[in-house]
């Protein structure tokens, strides 16, 4: 079983994990688990056993991808301003936000694991992020200029859930952006495509090698 405390789950993603740079993104590096890595290969009900939710946090996922080299591409867009991550995994996105200079960054996800993710992460790469793993979506959306979100729409219960409350941070007067690789419940119409990419990816965790992989934000 891990250790379910802050140095537990540290010292799992190191044994774990290696620093690798995200193909999309080659500015960053991450701890990432790859195929030569036990939990790749790990079954939902064997990871239940030691104690390990579906490891997000060790993959650089097609839209988290996209979005943080959106955001390394255009960084006026959150220099000096404070900066929400949604669901932020392997802290990719943040780090990004980080890099191109934002104010304050906040990686949330519900998952403590990426707080130690992201934490590990954010040293690799000279950064401060803060994290919490409260459920955002209980409650309004901070008070923040920006609020960033990758691949969100894997499920339809939260998918629906989600975009409702970026929805509600829009018309709040925050900037949304969204990275996706056309997952299913992503929504066709009501957000605008900012840019568009191909991204190296794995068969190990998704349906092809390259993903075509876009980035909308909220009109």
């Amino acid at each position: 079983m891990i250790e379910q405390t802050p140095e537990g789950r540290r010292a799992f993603i190191l044994a774990n994990t290696r620093l690798q740079t995200p193909p999309h993104t080659p500015e960053l590096t991450l701890r990432l688990a790859d195929e030569i890595t036990p939990i790749w290969r790990m079954t939902e009900e064997a990871l239940e056993q030691i104690g390990l939710p579906p490891p997000f946090w060790a993959f650089a996922w097609a839209g988290g991808q996209a979005l943080a080299r959106y955001i390394l591409d255009h960084p006026q867009i959150v220099a000096g301003r404070r900066v929400v991550d949604f669901a932020s995994g392997s802290g990719i996105v943040a780090i990004a936000a980080a890099k191109a200079g934002a104010a304050h960054v906040l990686a949330a996800d519900i998952d403590p694991f990426c707080g130690a993710a992201l934490a590990v992460n954010a040293e690799a790469n000279g950064v401060v992020c803060d994290f919490t793993d409260a459920d955002l979506l209980d409650a309004p959306p901070p008070p923040v200029e920006v609020i960033l979100a990758g691949d969100i729409c894997y499920e339809k219960p939260l998918a629906a859930r989600v975009l409702a409350w970026l929805g509600a941070a829009r018309q709040a007067g925050a900037t949304v952006l969204i990275g996706d690789p056309g997952r299913s419940y992503f929504p066709r119409e009501g957000l605008d495509k900012l840019a568009e990419y191909q991204v190296p990816t794995t068969r190990e965790l998704e349906d092809m090698e390259v993903k075509k992989t876009a980035v909308w934000t909220l009109p």
